[in-house]
């Protein structure tokens, strides 16, 4: 039987967020796009889905990794895993990401928890036909370990929503141009 849920867009980037070129976890998200949903919102069951997209360069001699995680709060709710970059220098690519992420469980602590799955694409992978082909390579996320549930964190306060990257070598950069965040109960 149906419940009648719909999706309901919680927060979009109103304009491109700053380029990230640090190798440590920044927050890649203009200020206004980070969404603090209120105390006890969630329940089991209840989905967000995160859609982004941008452009990302990386160089020849050491393109090192992308990685993006999802954090409510200071915890680290789902993790991409480190994905590897071209070997082939790219240069202001496009990428796209699609993340969906379940609650499976509600509570004080550590005790709220997500489980997340979507895909990376990007000239900027390893794998990846040439652009001039027209090629993109795509990356089942998290890209190892298996889906897993990602760390708690507390339901029942209210919590700021928010997307980090980390490219693993300051030799390239990545720029979000967009960003919308989707809650469906």
């Amino acid at each position: 039987m149906s419940n009648n849920s719909w999706w309901q867009t919680l927060t979009t980037a109103q304009v491109a967020g700053s380029a990230v070129t640090a190798a440590s976890a920044t927050s890649h998200l203009p200020p206004a796009a980070r969404f603090t949903f209120p105390a006890s919102l969630l329940k089991i069951g209840d989905m967000f889905r995160i859609t982004a997209s941008g452009i990302i360069s990386c160089v020849v001699t050491t393109p090192g990794t992308a990685r993006f995680d999802i954090r409510v709060g200071s915890a680290v709710v789902f993790d991409t895993q480190a994905m590897n970059l071209n070997v082939v220098a790219q240069t202001n690519v496009p990428w796209w990401l699609d993340l969906h992420l379940v609650c499976r469980s509600i509570g004080n602590s550590t005790n709220a928890t997500l489980l997340g799955q979507g895909t990376f694409t990007s000239p900027a992978v390893v794998g990846s036909p040439t652009s001039a082909t027209g090629g993109n390579g795509v990356f089942a996320v998290p890209v190892s370990g298996g889906v897993v549930v990602g760390s708690g964190f507390d339901s029942t306060v209210s919590n700021v929503f928010d997307s980090f990257f980390t490219q693993t070598v300051a030799t390239g950069s990545m720029t979000t141009q967009t960003y919308t965040l989707a809650y469906c109960t």
